[in-house]
């Protein structure tokens, strides 16, 4: 994996935990020579992830729509600013760039980008591991709801296998590194998208 794209919060969340871990995730990543792309803003999660890899020597892209520069604050020393004029550009330009996705802790944002890359991948547009870094336990709800999911016959275990889990950064990257995406007939293709 040369590149990865994290989805995260815009705010900091109400326990440090979540700023701790953000930073050491870009940390990591710069450590281990993967590009960060992330959504471009200097404000909480979505920056400290940002300044870890910066300030360990990373290379960071940011993708922004032109519209959330004055709300989210672009950051202002990234290796690349890449500014679109929609969300659903930012998405596909994010998933363009990058190898595989992790998400941190965020709001109705951070899920709305974690579920389409989800089911890109179960609908077969792309083959990069999805993963979730479930600090404190912040994902675990939904975790939760996605095995009802499962169990209630709206999701298919083969699916639900695709999202990898861990509250350890270096588990996590493991995962990814080692993940197959399931051999699962094309529904659509990506021209019909």
């Amino acid at each position: 994996m040369k590149s990865i794209t994290v989805f995260c919060g815009s705010s900091f969340g109400s326990d440090e935990i979540y700023k701790e871990q953000a930073t050491l995730l870009g940390q990591t990543l710069a450590k281990q020579n993967i590009q960060l792309v992330y959504g471009g803003a200097i404000t909480g999660l979505m920056g400290a992830v940002a300044d870890g890899a910066l300030n360990a020597g990373g290379k960071v892209i940011g993708v922004l729509p032109h519209f959330l520069q004055s709300k989210e604050i672009a950051h202002k020393q990234l290796t690349e600013l890449i500014l679109v004029e929609t969300m659903h550009e930012r998405k596909t330009k994010m998933n363009e760039l990058c190898d595989g996705v992790i998400v941190l802790p965020g709001g109705y944002g951070t899920l709305e980008e974690f579920f389409e890359m989800i089911t890109w991948a179960q609908l077969g547009l792309h083959k990069k591991p999805i993963a979730v870094l479930n600090t404190d336990g912040f994902y675990d709800d939904l975790i939760k709801l996605v095995q009802t999911m499962v169990d209630k016959g709206f999701l298919k275990q083969v699916n639900r296998d695709m999202l990898l889990i861990s509250d350890n950064i270096d588990e996590l990257l493991e995962k990814m590194r080692n993940y197959e995406a399931p051999t699962v007939g094309k529904w659509i293709s990506k021209e019909e998208v």
